[in-house]
């Protein structure tokens, strides 16, 4: 009785002979394709960064620039802001329409 290996290699080699040769080709085409594939997000997403990401932060931060407000904070005790009234709903609704 064959032992393991051999019955394994005998079944893919069976497997290899079944399969036309255009999808085998198909198969080492789509094999290759998934590795260029993973490199180039690779690479897309390294020069977004370098390229938009990182030039706009830099800019940001010697701008001293706090785009949330967050320094503001430090100096009140709340986060809210009156808003400006508009009037009653019904002066509202007329300059609505």
């Amino acid at each position: 009785m064959p032992n393991r290996e051999e019955r394994e290699e005998s079944e893919s080699e069976l497997q290899d002979e079944q399969v036309p040769l255009g999808r085998r080709l198909l198969n080492g085409w789509l094999a290759v394709a998934v590795r260029f594939g993973s490199v180039q997000t690779l690479l897309l997403l390294v020069l977004f960064y370098l390229v938009l990401i990182g030039p706009a932060s830099i800019l940001q931060a010697l701008g001293r620039r706090d785009q949330l407000d967050k320094r503001a904070l430090w100096k009140k005790e709340s986060a809210w802001h009156q808003s400006e009234s508009g009037g009653t709903d019904l002066e509202r609704a007329k300059l609505l329409s």
